[in-house]
C-alpha cells in the first residue's frame, strides 16, 4: 500500500504535465526506501522496480503494460493497470498477502543499496547503448552503396589488423 505522501506527489507530477513514467518513479522510490528501512527485502533491484510500478498502475498512474516480456508479467500489468483505471476489481486474499509479505522479508536487503542500483543502471543503459550502435550501423550499411561499403570494410580491416598487433 503506497503512503499517502507518495500518490499526492505523483498527483503533483501530473498536474505539472510530467510523464508517465515520472509518475511512476514516485512509486519506485518508495519501494526503495521501504526496502532500505528494512520493512521487506527483494531479490534483485529489477524486482523493487517491478514492485514500484505495479503498485503505480494500481493507483492509476497511466502506465499502460509492456508490449513486450514474459506473458505472466504482461499480464500481471494488465491486471494492475485495469484495476487502477476501475476495470477490475480488487479481491483481497489476505492468506496471499501474508504469504506474499513473508516471502518479501526473507529476501535480502542490500538489493536497493546505491551501488546495486547504480550497477543496474549503468547495465541497463550499456544494452540500450549497443542497440543504438548496431541500428546506427546498419543504417549507415543501407545509406552507403558497394562502394562504401567495401571501403569502410577495408577501413575496418586495416584498423583491426593494427590494434592486433
Amino acid at each position: 500500500m503506497p503512503d499517502k505522501r507518495t500518490i499526492e506527489n505523483a498527483r503533483r507530477d501530473k498536474r505539472e504535465g510530467k510523464s508517465a513514467s515520472t509518475q511512476a518513479g514516485e512509486f519506485v522510490r518508495e519501494e526503495i526506501h521501504k526496502i532500505r528501512r528494512g520493512e521487506h527485502g527483494a531479490r534483485s533491484p529489477q524486482q523493487a522496480i517491478a514492485i514500484g510500478l505495479s503498485e503505480a498502475r494500481r493507483a492509476g498512474v497511466d502506465l499502460p503494460p509492456p508490449k513486450s516480456g514474459k506473458k505472466s508479467t504482461r499480464r500481471s500489468a494488465k491486471y494492475a493497470y485495469e484495476v487502477g483505471h476501475g476495470k477490475r476489481t480488487v479481491r483481497r486474499r489476505p492468506r496471499v498477502s501474508r504469504a506474499v509479505s513473508a516471502v518479501l522479508k526473507r529476501e535480502p536487503e542490500n538489493t536497493a543499496s546505491r551501488k546495486a542500483l547504480s550497477q543496474q543502471a549503468r547495465r541497463a543503459a550499456s544494452r540500450r547503448s549497443k542497440a543504438a550502435r548496431s541500428a546506427s550501423a546498419h543504417k549507415a550499411a543501407r545509406t552507403k552503396g558497394a562502394a562504401g561499403r567495401a571501403k569502410a570494410a577495408r577501413k575496418a580491416a586495416r584498423t583491426r589488423a593494427r590494434r592486433a598487433s
